[in-house]
C-alpha cells in the first residue's frame, strides 16, 4: 500500500504533463530584437504575415548542414504592388543575415526555395520588403545544431574538383505557362568553421556570395548570400516566359570566381 500511495503523486505529475498543453514557441525573442535594430533600425515590421507570406522549414531537420526552406507569396507580382527583397535570418547562427532575394515584378509569382544551414534551435525568418518600402515578416522555429561547423559530405578533393560546375533543371517549358526551374552549383560553402582534422586547422571561408537569374538578361532574381547557405547552393523558382528566349544563371563566389550556365526556352 505504501508503494502504492508514494506512486500517486508521480503518476498524478505524468498525467497533468501530458494533458497540458505544449508551449508554443514565440518569435519575440531577444535575439530578435538585437537583430531588427541592426538591420531594419526604427522601420516597424508587421509580424505573422501569413495573409502575404508562407515560409516552410521543417521543425526538426533531419540534416542541420542541409535545411530546406521554401517561400511563397500569397499575392502576384505586379508593377505596381511587389515584393523587391526578402530577407532571410537565422537568429542563432554565427552570421544571422542569411540571405537577401532581390526579386523582380516580371517574376510574376513568388515561389522560391533554397536550403539553409542551422547552427542551434532557432527561428528562421522570411522579411518581405515590399517596393513601397513597408516590412511584413514570418517565422519558424527549427531544431537542428552544428551545421555551421559540420565538414562538406564529400570528399574535398572531389568538390574542388568540380567547383563551379551549374546545372539547371526543368520540365519542358511552354510559353505563357508558369515554369519551375532549379539552378544548382557545385560548390563545397566553406563558412569557416569546419575543422579540418588532417592539417588540424580551421578550413578558410570559400563560399558563394551572389546568383544572379535572368531571362533575356532581364533580371529575374538576385541572391546575396553569406556562410549560412549550405554546400551546392541552390535556387529553386518559378517564373513564366512569355516569349522563347535564354534563361541564365551567373554566381560569383567569395574568391571572385565566376561560374554560368544557360538554357535556351
Amino acid at each position: 500500500m505504501k508503494r502504492t500511495l508514494k506512486a500517486l503523486p508521480l503518476f498524478g505529475l505524468l498525467l497533468m504533463t501530458f494533458a497540458a498543453p505544449l508551449k508554443a514557441e514565440t518569435s519575440d525573442t531577444p535575439e530578435w530584437q538585437a537583430l531588427k535594430v541592426t538591420h531594419f533600425g526604427d522601420r516597424p515590421i508587421r509580424e505573422n504575415a501569413t495573409d502575404l507570406l508562407e515560409l516552410e522549414a521543417p521543425f526538426r531537420a533531419e540534416d542541420a548542414a542541409i535545411v530546406p526552406i521554401s517561400i511563397r507569396s500569397k499575392q502576384p507580382q505586379t508593377a505596381d504592388n511587389y515584393i523587391q527583397n526578402i530577407h532571410i535570418i537565422i537568429d542563432r547562427n554565427p552570421m544571422p543575415y542569411s540571405a537577401n532575394f532581390h526579386l523582380s515584378p516580371s517574376l510574376g509569382t513568388v515561389d522560391i526555395a533554397t536550403r539553409v544551414r542551422v547552427d542551434r534551435y532557432t527561428h528562421i525568418r522570411a522579411i518581405a520588403e515590399m517596393n513601397d518600402g513597408s516590412l511584413h515578416m514570418v517565422a519558424e522555429h527549427v531544431r537542428a545544431s552544428g551545421g555551421c561547423s559540420a565538414p562538406a559530405m564529400k570528399d574535398a578533393e572531389a568538390a574542388m574538383a568540380r567547383l563551379g560546375q551549374m546545372q539547371m533543371r526543368m520540365r519542358q517549358p511552354t510559353i505563357g505557362q508558369p515554369l519551375q526551374a532549379q539552378v544548382i552549383i557545385s560548390h563545397p560553402n566553406y563558412s569557416g568553421l569546419q575543422f579540418d582534422q588532417q592539417r588540424r586547422t580551421y578550413i578558410p571561408p570559400h563560399f558563394v556570395r551572389t546568383i544572379d537569374i535572368t531571362f533575356n538578361d532581364e533580371a529575374l532574381i538576385k541572391l546575396e548570400a553569406g556562410i549560412s547557405v549550405s554546400e551546392d547552393p541552390s535556387v529553386r523558382f518559378v517564373f513564366t516566359p512569355e516569349t522563347s528566349g535564354v534563361l541564365k544563371a551567373t554566381a560569383e563566389d567569395s574568391k571572385q570566381d565566376i561560374f554560368t550556365t544557360e538554357q535556351q526556352i
